[in-house]
């Protein structure tokens, strides 16, 4: 499956190595204002080589908008784009031609498809990504009007654990800093942590934490297209994302009830609820709070030191990866996060005003 969503939806294509990365945008909402700047400014988050802990790869990742754009503003019919590949360094990859690398998809992809791609991985590079922002960043268009954010961070990398509440922080503080997390003193050990763990050849994974404000009450629809699903769903279909909670998530469980229950109150005439455990979704269904979100995401698995392996023919050999890569996912991660929300928050609304008509 190429293709992701049920009313605003997003099909990718293209490869690592190939020509070039791109994709298809239909039911985005006509008369939306296209904010180019924004939409290269959300690119220029995911790109490589923003920073001395992203990998070296140097890519401007121009998109060149194809179509579903008239003077200035959507038109409502498909928006085709593309992305140039312009920094391959496909020869870094040929001494894994005939070799499995550890914890990649080299293996499955071979026994499923009999053939594999083995300059980055091919379709199962993380640079297909950038498809996704694409697509995040127009949907962000289209929520912005109806007074809907999207923003994330870095909440954890390795054991360094950003304290408290996203309600402790000003959000907007994490694009400050080149680990996107929203406390300064903790951002500067998470950057320092990531530069040891890269001087000793190894990697290091972390938390990426998300927060949605302004969704109105009902995106949901039960009982298997629960909103909270659709994001687990989204998420976990990310490159190296290993898992999803929200709200209380596993942090919590294991409290009593009495303690994590949501009270409701009423407030100048409005319904409301004095906490938030349950994440701003409740029944599967958003109850109009603050939707917050987690996903935990593994250590890259590229190492730059030896690890052994097999060969395609099940020979024990040793692999000394080359080219370029990320000590750590988590800052290029929080642009994905959020372009995957986004999504999924547009698709569940434009799903919940077509029951209205």
């Amino acid at each position: 499956m190429n293709s992701f969503g049920k009313l605003f939806t997003l099909t990718t294509f293209g490869e690592s190595h190939g020509t070039a990365v791109g994709g298809v945008i239909d039911g985005m909402p006509a008369g939306i204002p296209f904010d180019e700047a924004f939409l290269q400014a959300e690119m220029a988050r995911r790109r490589p080589g923003q920073s001395a802990i992203t990998t070296g790869r140097q890519e401007q990742d121009h998109v060149e908008v194809l179509s579903g754009i008239f003077e200035g503003q959507t038109t409502g019919t498909p928006i085709g784009f593309e992305v140039r590949n312009n920094n391959q360094h496909s020869q870094d990859y040929e001494n894994i031609r005939n070799l499995y690398r550890p914890s990649h998809a080299d293996y499955t992809y071979t026994q499923k498809y009999g053939l594999r791609d083995h300059r980055g991985g091919g379709r199962s590079s993380a640079r297909e990504t950038l498809s996704r922002v694409v697509g995040g960043a127009f949907a962000k268009m289209a929520l912005r009007a109806m007074g809907i954010s999207v923003q994330g961070y870095t909440s954890q990398v390795g054991d360094i654990i950003l304290p408290g509440s996203y309600l402790d922080y000003d959000l907007a503080v994490a694009e400050q800093n080149a680990v996107r997390c929203p406390d300064a003193a903790t951002a500067e050990r998470m950057q320092q942590l990531i530069l040891d763990v890269k001087a000793d050849g190894d990697t290091i994974g972390g938390v990426v934490t998300c927060v949605v404000r302004g969704v109105p009450v009902g995106l949901g629809e039960p009982c298997f297209d629960k909103l909270h699903a659709a994001l687990g769903q989204a998420m976990l279909s990310i490159n190296a994302c290993k898992g999803f909670d929200y709200g209380m998530g596993f942090a919590d469980c294991g409290r009593r009830g009495s303690e994590m229950i949501d009270t409701f109150v009423a407030d100048q005439g409005h319904i409301t609820t004095l906490s938030n455990h349950s994440g701003g979704i409740q029944g599967g269904i958003s109850n109009g709070q603050d939707i917050y979100f987690r996903c935990a995401f593994k250590p890259v698995a590229t190492l730059l030191r030896e690890v052994e392996t097999v060969t395609i023919d099940g020979k024990a050999t040793t692999l000394q990866a080359r080219g370029r890569h990320d000590p750590c996912v988590l800052p290029r991660a929080v642009p994905i996060v959020e372009a995957m929300a986004a999504m999924v928050i547009l698709d569940y609304y434009l799903q919940y005003k077509a029951r209205l008509r």
